[in-house]
């Protein structure tokens, strides 16, 4: 038997608060038609859901009294995994998951699981506590990181508007070829059928996608995360940083964040590797020298010599305090 889709659950749900619902009703919360809202309840039918269809000018659907989905069967460690895993996505990935979506959804799963159960994970959330700040969330996006899924899965072309990163909006028709995390943002790897180049694109930039007809092939071997990371390495920035390292390429690589600066052995100096990356503000670049844990030579720019010297004169007066 096929699994029920997503609005289907959503009629279930809206049976379960109670009372006698009409078809009109039903079809304008689910967003659908009265025929597919009938549709929906034979399949709930065909699942053993008790509904009963109310004759009348008043009649509609309602559920059997007493219905109650039976308890979702986790083991603890599945249980920790999918509520904990919900309430951390809202702050690893801010710009998709909206915090009351997160929220509900947690709490729907822990209605359904067995009592003790339910209980222990309530006052896990309650003890538990987050470094990272909670960010704002765009219902809007999640919205577009779906059809975008949809078309990456089906290998479909689909038209948006796309706002770069100097505020300039322009349609364009996208192949996408799929979807990566990093660093907190998603970012659609695609390419564009408007001239035929291949890159990557912020999903939070992204509005108003509407698939079209037609089908694309995507490159044999081709990996999405490899094109993203070598991608965002190589993205032209207002400062150029140019470090020499004491240490080995794959030691140094492991310190850093995936895809964030290019890292290669420093001919003619053994045992140097250089470090090269990108950024719009210095600021923050000092601290991660200083997370390598090994000596280093700045090279470029004289700007960020200036904020080593000033971040280390701060530490030694703070250690001095």
């Amino acid at each position: 038997m096929a699994k029920p889709t997503a609005r289907v659950l959503a009629l279930l749900e809206t049976l379960q608060s109670g009372g006698r619902w009409t078809v009109a009703d039903l079809a304008g919360r689910l967003g659908v038609d009265e025929r597919t809202v009938r549709r929906y309840v034979q399949h709930l039918l065909e699942l053993d859901v008790p509904v009963r269809s109310v004759r009348g000018r008043h009649g509609g659907y309602q559920l059997a009294p007493g219905f109650r989905l039976p308890p979702l069967m986790l083991t603890d460690d599945e249980a920790v995994a999918v509520v904990l895993g919900l309430v951390a996505a809202r702050r690893l990935i801010p710009s998709v998951v909206l915090d009351e979506a997160s929220a509900t959804a947690a709490a729907k799963i822990r209605r359904v699981l067995p009592e003790a159960l339910g209980r222990r994970l309530t006052a896990l959330l309650q003890a538990a506590r987050f470094t990272g700040p909670d960010g704002d969330a765009d219902g809007a996006v999640a919205r577009t990181l779906l059809v975008l899924a949809d078309a990456a899965a089906a290998r479909q072309p689909v038209v948006v508007d796309y706002t770069d990163r100097h505020g300039a909006q322009t349609e364009r028709t996208l192949h996408p070829y799929g979807l990566v995390v990093h660093s907190g943002r998603w970012y659609v790897v695609a390419a564009d059928a408007g001239d035929d180049g291949m890159r990557n694109f912020r999903l939070d930039r992204i509005s108003a996608p509407s698939p079209r007809p037609g089908t694309f092939a995507v490159p044999e071997g081709f990996d999405p995360v490899e094109y993203v990371t070598a991608g965002l390495a190589a993205t032209p920035w207002r400062q150029e940083v140019e470090v020499l390292v004491d240490g080995v390429v794959d030691d140094v690589v492991q310190r850093l964040p995936p895809g964030l600066a290019d890292v290669r052995e420093e001919p003619g100096r053994p045992g140097w590797v250089r470090l090269q990356l990108r950024a719009e503000r210095l600021d923050w670049v000092p601290a991660l020298l200083a997370g390598l844990q090994r000596p280093f030579v700045v090279e470029a720019p004289e700007e960020l010599r200036r904020e080593v010297a000033a971040v280390g004169r701060r530490l030694t007066s703070a250690a001095a305090r």
